[in-house]
Protein backbone atom coordinates (compact mmCIF):
# COMPACT_ATOMS: atom_id res chain seq x y z
CA UNK A 1 0.00 0.00 0.00
CA UNK A 2 1.12 2.97 -1.26
CA UNK A 3 -0.14 5.86 1.49
CA UNK A 4 -2.08 5.80 4.97
CA UNK A 5 -3.94 8.01 6.44
CA UNK A 6 -4.55 8.34 10.12
CA UNK A 7 -6.09 10.67 12.27
CA UNK A 8 -8.30 11.03 15.84
CA UNK A 9 -11.37 11.67 16.35
CA UNK A 10 -12.36 13.26 19.74
CA UNK A 11 -16.23 15.21 19.86
CA UNK A 12 -15.31 15.84 15.87
CA UNK A 13 -18.72 14.97 14.49
CA UNK A 14 -18.83 18.85 13.00
CA UNK A 15 -15.74 18.07 10.67
CA UNK A 16 -15.56 14.03 9.84
CA UNK A 17 -17.40 14.46 6.61
CA UNK A 18 -15.77 17.65 5.22
CA UNK A 19 -12.45 15.96 6.31
CA UNK A 20 -12.70 13.02 4.62
CA UNK A 21 -13.95 14.72 1.26
CA UNK A 22 -11.11 16.83 1.73
CA UNK A 23 -8.65 14.41 2.38
CA UNK A 24 -9.12 11.82 0.08
CA UNK A 25 -9.39 14.11 -2.97
CA UNK A 26 -5.67 15.08 -1.46
CA UNK A 27 -4.27 11.91 -1.87
CA UNK A 28 -5.81 10.79 -5.25
CA UNK A 29 -4.33 13.59 -6.90
CA UNK A 30 -1.02 11.19 -6.07
CA UNK A 31 -1.99 7.80 -5.53
CA UNK A 32 -5.24 5.48 -5.55
CA UNK A 33 -3.82 2.76 -3.39
CA UNK A 34 -4.16 4.15 -0.14
CA UNK A 35 -5.96 3.66 3.29
CA UNK A 36 -7.96 5.90 5.69
CA UNK A 37 -7.76 5.05 9.48
CA UNK A 38 -10.05 6.70 11.71
CA UNK A 39 -9.28 6.56 15.24
CA UNK A 40 -12.49 7.23 17.43
CA UNK A 41 -11.33 7.90 21.21
CA UNK A 42 -13.69 7.78 23.35
CA UNK A 43 -16.07 10.27 21.57
CA UNK A 44 -20.00 10.74 23.14
CA UNK A 45 -21.34 12.73 20.46
CA UNK A 46 -21.35 11.77 16.30
CA UNK A 47 -17.70 11.00 15.36
CA UNK A 48 -18.43 7.01 15.39
CA UNK A 49 -21.36 6.71 13.30
CA UNK A 50 -20.33 9.24 11.07
CA UNK A 51 -16.93 7.77 10.80
CA UNK A 52 -18.79 4.00 10.38
CA UNK A 53 -20.69 5.66 7.78
CA UNK A 54 -17.91 6.49 5.49
CA UNK A 55 -16.26 3.17 6.13
CA UNK A 56 -20.16 1.58 4.75
CA UNK A 57 -19.35 3.53 1.45
CA UNK A 58 -15.41 3.64 0.88
CA UNK A 59 -13.46 0.22 1.55
CA UNK A 60 -10.55 2.38 2.19
CA UNK A 61 -11.23 3.57 5.77
CA UNK A 62 -11.18 1.40 8.58
CA UNK A 63 -12.59 2.88 12.39
CA UNK A 64 -10.57 2.11 15.17
CA UNK A 65 -13.28 2.22 17.88
CA UNK A 66 -11.36 2.75 21.56
CA UNK A 67 -13.07 1.59 24.31
CA UNK A 68 -12.97 4.70 26.21
CA UNK A 69 -11.24 8.14 25.66
CA UNK A 70 -7.48 7.32 26.57
CA UNK A 71 -6.01 10.81 25.04
CA UNK A 72 -5.25 12.13 21.86
CA UNK A 73 -1.55 10.87 21.88
CA UNK A 74 -1.85 7.20 22.61
CA UNK A 75 -4.77 7.58 19.82
CA UNK A 76 -2.33 8.33 17.62
CA UNK A 77 0.03 5.63 18.32
CA UNK A 78 -3.34 3.22 17.88
CA UNK A 79 -3.57 4.81 14.44
CA UNK A 80 0.49 4.35 13.60
CA UNK A 81 0.11 0.43 14.55
CA UNK A 82 -2.54 0.04 12.08
CA UNK A 83 -0.79 1.91 9.18
CA UNK A 84 0.03 -0.44 6.81
CA UNK A 85 1.02 2.33 3.91
CA UNK A 86 4.97 2.56 2.65
CA UNK A 87 4.63 6.23 3.85
CA UNK A 88 2.09 7.43 6.11
CA UNK A 89 0.07 11.18 6.73
CA UNK A 90 -0.87 12.29 10.26
CA UNK A 91 -3.19 14.77 10.67
CA UNK A 92 -6.19 16.41 12.80
CA UNK A 93 -9.42 15.63 12.14
CA UNK A 94 -10.55 19.52 13.15
CA UNK A 95 -9.55 20.86 10.22
CA UNK A 96 -7.09 23.63 11.56
CA UNK A 97 -4.30 21.61 9.50
CA UNK A 98 -5.23 21.83 5.55
CA UNK A 99 -5.68 18.23 4.25
CA UNK A 100 -4.41 19.87 1.23
CA UNK A 101 -0.79 19.88 2.70
CA UNK A 102 -0.35 16.00 1.88
CA UNK A 103 0.63 17.27 -1.60
CA UNK A 104 3.09 19.92 -0.59
CA UNK A 105 4.51 17.40 1.65
CA UNK A 106 4.84 14.64 -0.59
CA UNK A 107 7.04 16.91 -3.21
CA UNK A 108 9.13 18.00 -0.03
CA UNK A 109 9.25 14.27 0.51
CA UNK A 110 10.12 13.36 -2.83
CA UNK A 111 12.63 16.05 -3.93
CA UNK A 112 14.72 15.56 -0.38
CA UNK A 113 16.29 12.22 1.23
CA UNK A 114 13.85 12.63 4.33
CA UNK A 115 12.11 10.55 6.68
CA UNK A 116 9.71 13.31 8.03
CA UNK A 117 7.98 16.03 7.32
CA UNK A 118 6.34 18.24 9.72
CA UNK A 119 4.55 21.28 10.10
CA UNK A 120 5.13 24.29 12.21
CA UNK A 121 3.43 27.45 12.96
CA UNK A 122 5.49 30.70 12.09
CA UNK A 123 3.72 32.54 14.85
CA UNK A 124 1.58 30.81 17.71
CA UNK A 125 -2.01 31.76 17.92
CA UNK A 126 -4.28 32.64 20.78
CA UNK A 127 -4.12 35.53 23.42
CA UNK A 128 -0.94 36.68 25.24
CA UNK A 129 -1.41 33.95 28.38
CA UNK A 130 -1.26 31.01 25.26
CA UNK A 131 1.51 32.30 23.31
CA UNK A 132 3.69 33.24 26.73
CA UNK A 133 2.91 29.70 28.00
CA UNK A 134 4.11 28.02 24.51
CA UNK A 135 7.07 29.67 24.10
CA UNK A 136 8.08 29.15 27.71
CA UNK A 137 7.12 25.37 27.75
CA UNK A 138 9.77 25.10 24.31
CA UNK A 139 12.00 26.98 26.23
CA UNK A 140 12.03 24.69 29.59
CA UNK A 141 11.81 21.35 26.99
CA UNK A 142 14.77 22.68 25.06
CA UNK A 143 17.40 23.35 28.29
CA UNK A 144 15.79 20.47 30.46
CA UNK A 145 14.95 17.55 28.30
CA UNK A 146 18.47 17.14 26.26
CA UNK A 147 17.27 17.11 23.40
CA UNK A 148 15.57 20.09 21.24
CA UNK A 149 12.03 20.09 19.65
CA UNK A 150 11.30 22.71 16.90
CA UNK A 151 8.87 25.66 18.65
CA UNK A 152 5.18 25.81 17.57
CA UNK A 153 5.06 22.35 15.67
CA UNK A 154 2.07 20.48 14.70
CA UNK A 155 0.58 17.17 14.57
CA UNK A 156 0.26 17.18 10.94
CA UNK A 157 3.60 15.54 9.28
CA UNK A 158 4.04 12.59 6.28
CA UNK A 159 6.71 10.34 7.64
CA UNK A 160 8.26 7.00 5.42
CA UNK A 161 7.64 3.17 6.70
CA UNK A 162 11.43 3.46 8.69
CA UNK A 163 10.57 5.95 10.12
CA UNK A 164 6.78 5.06 11.29
CA UNK A 165 8.75 1.80 12.32
CA UNK A 166 11.22 3.48 14.58
CA UNK A 167 8.05 5.27 16.74
CA UNK A 168 6.32 2.19 16.92
CA UNK A 169 9.51 1.02 19.17
CA UNK A 170 8.45 3.07 21.86
CA UNK A 171 6.65 1.30 24.36
CA UNK A 172 6.34 3.46 27.43
CA UNK A 173 2.51 3.87 28.56
CA UNK A 174 3.06 7.95 29.21
CA UNK A 175 4.81 10.14 26.68
CA UNK A 176 3.97 12.99 24.54
CA UNK A 177 4.30 12.76 20.61
CA UNK A 178 5.97 15.27 19.72
CA UNK A 179 9.39 14.95 21.66
CA UNK A 180 9.01 11.13 21.48
CA UNK A 181 9.03 12.00 16.84
CA UNK A 182 12.04 14.31 17.65
CA UNK A 183 13.59 11.77 19.80
CA UNK A 184 13.37 9.36 17.01
CA UNK A 185 15.71 11.12 14.86
CA UNK A 186 16.18 10.83 11.33
CA UNK A 187 15.99 13.46 8.60
CA UNK A 188 12.80 15.57 9.51
CA UNK A 189 12.48 19.31 7.73
CA UNK A 190 9.94 21.65 9.53
CA UNK A 191 7.73 23.69 6.80
CA UNK A 192 5.75 27.01 7.72
CA UNK A 193 2.29 26.51 7.96
CA UNK A 194 -1.05 28.26 8.93
CA UNK A 195 -3.62 27.19 11.05
CA UNK A 196 -6.97 27.52 10.80
CA UNK A 197 -8.75 28.11 14.45
CA UNK A 198 -11.95 27.30 15.78
CA UNK A 199 -13.77 28.22 18.89
CA UNK A 200 -12.59 26.50 22.00
CA UNK A 201 -10.55 23.16 22.60
CA UNK A 202 -9.98 20.31 24.35
CA UNK A 203 -6.63 21.38 25.69
CA UNK A 204 -7.06 23.44 28.61
CA UNK A 205 -4.58 25.48 30.23
CA UNK A 206 -4.38 22.73 33.44
CA UNK A 207 -4.13 19.61 30.41
CA UNK A 208 -1.40 21.87 28.70
CA UNK A 209 0.36 21.99 32.23
CA UNK A 210 0.27 18.44 32.72
CA UNK A 211 1.57 17.56 29.16
CA UNK A 212 4.52 20.09 29.72
CA UNK A 213 5.27 18.20 33.14
CA UNK A 214 4.62 14.97 31.24
CA UNK A 215 7.38 15.58 28.34
CA UNK A 216 9.98 17.04 30.36
CA UNK A 217 9.99 14.00 33.13
CA UNK A 218 9.37 11.77 29.89
CA UNK A 219 12.46 12.32 28.63
CA UNK A 220 14.87 13.96 31.01
CA UNK A 221 16.13 13.51 34.27
CA UNK A 222 18.02 16.74 34.50
CA UNK A 223 15.45 18.41 36.80
CA UNK A 224 16.60 15.83 39.40
CA UNK A 225 20.37 16.72 38.79
CA UNK A 226 19.34 20.39 39.00
CA UNK A 227 17.60 19.48 42.50
CA UNK A 228 20.54 17.89 43.32
CA UNK A 229 23.57 20.85 42.39
CA UNK A 230 20.87 23.37 44.59
CA UNK A 231 21.35 21.17 47.37
CA UNK A 232 25.09 21.34 47.11
CA UNK A 233 25.08 24.94 47.02
CA UNK A 234 22.97 25.17 49.67
CA UNK A 235 24.41 23.31 51.76
CA UNK A 236 27.99 25.71 50.71
CA UNK A 237 26.01 28.65 51.60
CA UNK A 238 25.24 27.44 54.82
CA UNK A 239 28.91 26.21 55.93
CA UNK A 240 29.59 29.50 54.95
CA UNK A 241 27.01 30.94 56.93
CA UNK A 242 28.01 29.06 59.51
CA UNK A 243 31.59 29.89 59.75
CA UNK A 244 30.50 33.70 60.19
CA UNK A 245 28.39 33.24 62.76
CA UNK A 246 31.24 31.18 64.65
CA UNK A 247 33.63 33.87 63.76
CA UNK A 248 31.16 36.95 65.07
CA UNK A 249 30.29 35.17 68.66
CA UNK A 250 33.75 33.62 69.45
CA UNK A 251 36.13 35.65 67.89
CA UNK A 252 34.72 39.00 67.16
CA UNK A 253 32.86 38.43 70.72
CA UNK A 254 29.45 40.04 69.14
CA UNK A 255 26.02 38.73 69.26
CA UNK A 256 24.64 36.78 66.29
CA UNK A 257 21.61 38.61 64.99
CA UNK A 258 18.97 36.47 63.11
CA UNK A 259 15.77 35.88 64.45
CA UNK A 260 14.09 36.98 60.91
CA UNK A 261 16.79 35.62 58.89
CA UNK A 262 16.44 32.45 60.76
CA UNK A 263 12.47 32.51 59.92
CA UNK A 264 13.63 32.93 56.28
CA UNK A 265 15.88 31.06 56.26
CA UNK A 266 13.39 27.72 57.45
CA UNK A 267 10.56 28.50 54.48
CA UNK A 268 12.67 28.50 52.12
CA UNK A 269 14.40 25.21 53.33
CA UNK A 270 11.06 23.95 53.73
CA UNK A 271 9.44 25.11 50.65
CA UNK A 272 12.63 23.85 49.02
CA UNK A 273 12.69 20.49 49.98
CA UNK A 274 8.81 20.24 49.52
CA UNK A 275 9.42 21.12 45.77
CA UNK A 276 11.99 18.86 45.73
CA UNK A 277 10.20 16.14 47.03
CA UNK A 278 7.24 17.15 44.18
CA UNK A 279 9.79 16.75 41.69
CA UNK A 280 11.20 13.66 42.81
CA UNK A 281 7.79 12.21 43.00
CA UNK A 282 6.71 13.09 39.39
CA UNK A 283 9.44 10.52 38.63
CA UNK A 284 8.58 7.96 41.31
CA UNK A 285 4.80 7.86 40.00
CA UNK A 286 5.94 7.36 36.32
CA UNK A 287 8.11 4.67 37.10
CA UNK A 288 4.99 3.60 39.33
CA UNK A 289 3.03 3.51 36.32
CA UNK A 290 5.04 1.93 33.70
CA UNK A 291 6.23 -0.67 35.36
CA UNK A 292 2.76 -2.52 35.88
CA UNK A 293 2.81 -2.67 31.70
CA UNK A 294 -0.56 -1.75 31.62
CA UNK A 295 -1.42 -1.21 27.57
CA UNK A 296 -1.48 2.03 25.98
CA UNK A 297 -5.10 1.69 24.80
CA UNK A 298 -8.05 -0.59 24.75
CA UNK A 299 -9.70 -1.11 21.11
CA UNK A 300 -13.30 -2.09 21.51
CA UNK A 301 -13.86 -2.94 18.02
CA UNK A 302 -12.52 -2.10 14.58
CA UNK A 303 -14.94 -1.63 11.83
CA UNK A 304 -14.65 -2.16 8.23
CA UNK A 305 -15.88 -5.04 6.13
CA UNK A 306 -13.49 -4.97 3.75
CA UNK A 307 -10.58 -5.16 5.66
CA UNK A 308 -7.43 -7.05 3.65
CA UNK A 309 -7.49 -10.95 4.75
CA UNK A 310 -3.82 -10.45 6.16
CA UNK A 311 -5.09 -7.49 8.67
CA UNK A 312 -8.47 -8.65 9.42
CA UNK A 313 -6.52 -11.84 10.86
CA UNK A 314 -4.25 -10.21 12.62
CA UNK A 315 -6.68 -7.48 14.23
CA UNK A 316 -8.82 -10.60 14.98
CA UNK A 317 -6.00 -11.67 17.63
CA UNK A 318 -7.78 -9.18 19.82
CA UNK A 319 -9.99 -7.07 18.62
CA UNK A 320 -13.77 -7.95 17.18
CA UNK A 321 -14.01 -6.67 13.61
CA UNK A 322 -17.22 -5.43 12.67
CA UNK A 323 -18.53 -4.46 9.29
CA UNK A 324 -20.77 -0.56 10.11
Amino acid sequence: MKLSIVTTLYQSGAFVEEFHQRVTAAVQRLTADFEVIYVVDGATDSSLPLACRLAADDPRVQVVELSRNFGHHPAIMAGLDRARGERVFLIDSDLEESPELLNEFWQTLDSEDLDVVFGQLETRKGGWLERITGSLFYWMFNHLAGIEITPNLLTVRLMTRRYVNALKQYREREFVFGPMAAHAGYRQRALTVTKGSRAGSTYTLGRKLALTLRAITSFSDRPLTLLAGLGLSILGLSGGALAWALLTRFVLGRPVPGFTSLLVSIWFLGGLTIFAVGVTGLYVGRVFREVKGRPRVHVRQVHGADLPAEDRQRVQEVDEVTSC
